[in-house]
């Protein structure tokens, strides 16, 4: 169809003369065909609703990237949430911290990660947080070193849940199935990201928190005599950076410059083991399991139903629905509180979405 030039006038002038830039051609009778950047940009916006779903496609990020250990520092200030995700994966280039919050910049070309969110690995994560977010950088990182990306949120523009500091219930349905019960807050998508990806450890916690556990956990690549040709902590992956600043001064600077804010009596606290470190996400579902199982009796009703289906093909039944129900939760602006639940009884198997109520 040949673009009428009066009629892509005519809506420039209805809609400011900067629209321009986000139309690609008039279609009349006041349709247009937008430009790809505005369409990426739209999308954009609707793929983060809630500071949690920025959280979670960080998380992604990471693991895809090849990270085994991440360390998630979350902070808020007023109205201000800031995300500090330090990882161990395989690193961006200087030349890249940039590009990579452009629109399809990906390393991954030949694959993409189908999980319970859905598809990753199209280039558009870090673009989505960016458009969401006050500011979103890689605040430091290099090939084989790891990373520090900050994301910083106006919890007014871009709404949590307003509940952070409970931390989910783990549940169990009559299928066996494990799932997670409570606020969909930012402690939750971290519960869900470990059990959903066993290979990454998770830590959560704030910022003089994660430099506590960084310094008590990581494990360094050049130990002894090696260290004296070291000629700064910067040639360091970033984590092993925490654990060999020497002082407070030391320490308070290291992590500054890698997005973990905090006073110097804290960094004197850390070093003084007055800051307890925070064991990971898993270990927390880990040890309700636990004590779940111990404290189960058996039901000999249910035992007896005719019906039965595997915990892991519920498992993964529960999570075909989710994606199934997706198409309609962005149609009618909705969001799961939970998993669906799958109950099987004699002769049925039942699937509950429970919606959250703050929609």
């Amino acid at each position: 169809m040949a673009q009428d030039p009066s009629d892509l006038a005519r809506f420039v002038a209805s809609h400011g003369g900067d629209r321009s830039l986000k139309v690609e051609e008039s279609l009349g009778g006041g349709y247009v065909r937008l430009r790809v950047a505005e369409a990426e940009r739209r999308q954009a916006k609707h793929d983060i609703r809630w500071v949690e779903d920025a959280v979670i496609e960080m998380l992604r990020n990471a693991r895809d990237a090849g990270a085994r250990h991440i360390y998630l520092a979350s902070s808020r200030e007023g109205s201000v949430r800031t995300i500090t995700m330090l990882d161990d994966a395989a690193g961006i280039p200087r030349e890249m911290h940039e590009r990579v919050f452009d629109a399809r910049v990906t390393s991954k070309l030949d694959s993409v990660h189908l999980d319970r969110w859905g598809v990753h690995g199209r280039g558009m994560a870090l673009y989505s947080i960016r458009e969401n977010a006050l500011s979103a950088r890689v605040v430091d990182s290099a090939p084989q070193k790891g990373s520090s990306i900050q994301a910083v949120f106006d919890v007014d523009s871009l709404q949590e849940r307003s509940d952070q500091s409970t931390w989910p219930t783990l549940v169990e349905d009559e299928g066996g199935s494990l799932g997670f019960r409570g606020p969909r807050n930012i402690i939750r998508c971290c519960c869900e990201f470990s059990q959903e990806d066993r290979g990454c450890e998770l830590y959560l916690g704030s910022p003089a928190e994660i430099v506590a556990t960084a310094r008590s956990n990581v494990r360094l690549s050049v130990e002894g005599s090696a260290l004296l040709f070291i000629d700064s902590l910067d040639d360091l992956p970033v984590l092993e950076r925490l654990k060999l600043a020497a002082d407070a001064g030391e320490l308070l600077q290291v992590s500054s410059s890698l997005g973990l804010d905090m006073s110097e009596r804290t960094a004197h606290r850390i070093l003084a083991g007055q800051v307890t470190p925070v064991r990971s996400v898993a270990s927390h579902f880990r040890k309700s399991r636990r004590a779940t199982r111990a404290g189960r009796k058996v039901d000999l009703a249910r035992d007896r139903r005719g019906l039965r289906i595997s915990p892991e093909d519920l498992g993964e039944f529960s999570r075909a629905m989710e994606r199934d129900f997706a198409p309609l939760a962005q149609r009618y602006y909705l969001s799961l509180a939970s998993e669906p639940r799958v109950r099987v009884s004699h002769g049925r198997v039942t699937v509950t979405f429970e919606v959250d109520e703050g929609d």
